[in-house]
């Protein structure tokens, strides 16, 4: 069983002769055209729905939510577990040439920092390659927002979009720090998706706010590692893709500070209504904002 799942998530040949610039989506205009039309697409339907319902009217989703929780929790499982096979292969085939690079010395220290010179190929950029595919599925979720509550802020767009982009210049620029970064996101994606699944169907929810608690343990954990990266590029010789580590890095910052100033800001408004506990009731019961993966 083990050995048929290694070979199926690490070894078959499409997975080792992965090549990025040989995949679907591996270019600009495809990525600047999909962004685009998944912020005309919601838009659009946020418009039309406020044009033909009442605002407060919701539209009936049945099951849909569910199911798209129980598929990214799945599709977020195995691609965890892609990523660690692929990861522990790749070490395994690499760790003789560590000795020519200044940079790496332990498996911990090539999960922060790839080599100068890596390109985008082989096992862990083809998990890479389904993380980045795997966000298209996460778009659907602002669709289902607008049907069922009604609301779309530029906040969500914002958010998803960027981390639509960032995935795909993980893979662009073979940016270090990269396989921690999913490795973590998808754990978490497939333990919150599975929360929300679980809720969905009428179970029972946590007496806490379980997924803004996630999501600050995610944004503490990527924090941390980018301190590693940052120390490991400047004073052991350099990493890969480091250019685009940057501007990750702002974009993180930009969207940190959107999520913490709305929480705050939600947490104020709460404060002067005189109702200090609904802002925790309501993370209960409502979706917290997207994850971010990096």
């Amino acid at each position: 069983m083990m050995q048929s799942m290694k070979y199926w998530l690490s070894e078959h040949p499409s997975i080792v002769n992965f090549r990025w610039s040989q995949s679907f989506g591996s270019t600009w205009p495809f990525l600047f055209s999909s962004i685009a039309i998944y912020v005309v697409a919601a838009i659009t339907l946020h418009c039309l729905l406020s044009l033909v319902l009442p605002k407060r009217r919701r539209v009936p989703h049945g099951p849909i939510l569910a199911i798209h929780s129980l598929c990214v929790s799945l599709v977020s499982t195995i691609i965890f577990v892609g990523m660690l096979l692929s990861a522990a292969a790749d070490i395994r085939d690499t760790r003789w040439l560590w000795h020519r690079t200044k940079t790496i010395s332990t498996p911990f220290q090539w999960f922060l920092c790839f080599p100068l010179g890596t390109r985008p190929s082989g096992r862990v950029f083809f998990w890479s390659y389904v993380f980045y595919l795997s966000r298209f599925l996460h778009l659907f979720r602002t669709f289902f927002t607008i049907l069922h509550r009604r609301k779309l802020t530029f906040f969500h767009l914002f958010n998803q979009s960027i981390l639509l982009c960032m995935s795909f210049l993980w893979l662009e620029f073979s940016q270090s720090f990269q396989v921690l970064a999913i490795l973590l996101a998808t754990l978490l994606y497939s333990v919150v998706y599975g929360y929300r699944f679980w809720t969905a169907i009428g179970l029972r929810s946590a007496c806490f706010p379980f997924e803004v608690n996630c999501q600050m343990m995610l944004l503490g954990c990527n924090l941390v590692c980018h301190f590693g990266v940052l120390f490991l590029h400047f004073l052991k010789g350099g990493c890969n893709g480091m250019g685009a580590w940057g501007f990750n890095s702002v974009l993180n910052g930009v969207i940190l500070w959107f999520f913490v100033s709305r929480h705050l800001r939600k947490r104020n408004v709460d404060d002067i209504s005189g109702h200090g506990g609904s802002s925790f009731a309501r993370s209960r019961g409502s979706s917290a904002p997207e994850i971010k993966s990096e």
